[in-house]
């Protein structure tokens, strides 16, 4: 089995900045692309930022230029960097990792997400 646990969500006043963090542990014999991803309410499940293990990124249009993705490989660690936040950001951040087990099977996990709320 493998586990996301995501940390770092929280209240931030417009133009603030927050950093996500999602550690991924258990049977892991690697760890392909990771990525966020977020849900407003009402809304659908959005990607955000999603990075490879070669360190190619993309982002949403929406936070281009704004948010920064990273990874620390020897951590199976996926950051997500938000500055300049506004109200529209507020929603629920999920971990994804596509994962390569022990046992040989590559799967996506999702971690149980993190709120962030952005209002002065």
């Amino acid at each position: 089995q493998v586990q996301l646990v995501e940390s770092g969500g929280g209240l931030v006043q417009p133009g603030g900045s927050l950093r996500l963090s999602c550690a991924a542990s258990g049977s892991i014999f690697s760890i392909y692309a990771m990525g966020w991803y977020r849900q407003a309410p009402g809304k659908q499940r959005e990607l955000v930022a999603a990075i490879t293990s070669g360190g190619s990124t993309n982002y949403a249009d929406s936070v281009k230029g704004r948010f920064t993705i990273s990874r620390d490989n020897a951590k199976n660690t996926v950051y997500l960097q938000m500055n300049s936040l506004k109200p529209e950001d507020t929603a629920v951040y999920y971990c994804n990792s596509n994962v390569r087990t022990n046992l040989g099977s590559t799967q996506r996990y999702w971690g149980q997400g993190t709120q962030v709320t952005v209002s002065s």
